[in-house]
């Protein structure tokens, strides 16, 4: 009995030492590099959240991580960063932003062995790349912005307006889902309301677009739903005048735009799950082996689940960066997108279109320049 009690112990701990042995070579096997579309890693937005997404995975899995910044803003110098990480061995190489495009069209064919990870490069964008090597993310950013309208009406803000940079897909998508929502919620309170809309044609402020944003602020608007990038910054500027309201875009903006223009100035933001899906992404190709499942692929991401919001792969936040109360609480918000996932409210993601309202008139302004 011993002797076979000694034979099934070593055996165990042979078969736990092959186990862990062949888990440390499967991630030694990777390396990942995140690029930068130009910008820095503490830009608080597309940049900072994937860079830190794919540090904190790579240290808790002991795989060797690092970040490369193009020296300036054109493919050209995009993929040189990716080059120079393939030459020092990296094979993952994880690319935040739609202006990564070229640059993946370019460079993935000449590394069929590399994994090249795109966070919102949607299909349109890729049109003519060959995906054999390639994987992407694009977020609902319909559900994002009718999330955030509907809180921003549900928490008493009723002189809205929507302010986006230039009128791609992504921004037309929060804008008619800012609609949407703002819609919704009047309608459910028995209110009719009058929304401004207008695209700044850039994603940046400047001193124009902030003097566009004074004349709103200036005419009794409340809050301004900011969406495009750096443009936020000249909505900032205009409330912070007069103690109006700001609802970012892509990541929690709060800690931002409170901290620089006013606190308490930021209501909510329409999120996108940068980090949830960059992590989910390297756990599904480097625990999982699963890169097969992805492969070729530019996913649709969305809600999962109305018990769980940190789970959504877009929405607003559940923590301080929502102004949560007893008029619109966290509890509301997973009615609220129980509903959207049973289908009882729907939202369209049609972009030709504006959507069609019952209790907002939106003043549609086109381009500010």
């Amino acid at each position: 009995m011993k002797k076979i009690f000694s034979v099934l112990l070593i055996l165990a701990v042979a078969f736990s030492a092959f186990a862990q042995g062949a888990q440390e070579a499967k991630g030694e096997s990777y390396a990942v590099a995140m690029v930068t579309d130009y910008g820095d890693i503490t830009d608080q937005s597309f940049n900072q959240t994937t860079y830190e997404a794919c540090k904190q995975y790579c240290e808790a899995q002991g795989i060797r991580f690092a970040y490369y910044k193009p020296a300036g803003d054109s493919t050209a110098e995009r993929v040189a960063m990716m080059e120079k990480a393939v030459d020092v061995g990296f094979n993952i190489i994880v690319m935040p932003g739609f202006a990564f495009a070229d640059a993946i069209k370019e460079a993935a064919p000449q590394y069929p062995d590399v994994k090249f990870v795109a966070l919102d490069v949607s299909e349109y964008d890729l049109t003519g790349a060959d995906m054999s090597n390639v994987y992407s993310m694009v977020y609902q950013e319909e559900f994002a912005g009718f999330i955030a309208g509907y809180a921003a009406v549900k928490l008493g803000y009723t002189k809205l307006g929507y302010l986006g940079g230039m009128a791609v897909p992504a921004v037309v998508r929060f804008g008619y889902g800012f609609v949407q929502g703002v819609d919704l919620a009047a309608k459910e309170a028995g209110m009719k309301l009058n929304m401004n809309y207008v695209y700044g044609n850039q994603f940046y402020g400047d001193a124009d677009i902030t003097a566009y944003m004074d004349t709103w602020f200036g005419r009794g608007m409340e809050c301004v739903f900011a969406c495009g990038g750096g443009i936020f910054t000249s909505v900032a500027e205009a409330a912070a005048k007069v103690n109006g309201k700001v609802i970012g875009v892509d990541v929690d903006q709060a800690p931002i735009i409170d901290a620089n223009y006013g606190a308490g100035m930021t209501v909510t933001s329409a999120i996108k799950g940068l980090a949830a899906s960059t992590k989910a992404t390297l756990k599904t190709i480097i625990e999982d082996g699963k890169w097969d499942t992805l492969v070729g692929k530019v996913a649709n991401l969305g809600l999962v689940s109305s018990t769980d919001l940190d789970a959504n792969f877009v929405g607003i936040p559940t923590g301080a960066g929502t102004q949560w109360s007893d008029s619109f609480t966290k509890k509301d918000c997973q009615d609220l997108v129980a509903k959207i996932l049973a289908g009882t409210i729907k939202v369209s993601s049609d972009i030709e279109n504006a959507p069609v309202t019952t209790n907002v008139n939106v003043n549609y302004l086109g381009n500010i320049k």
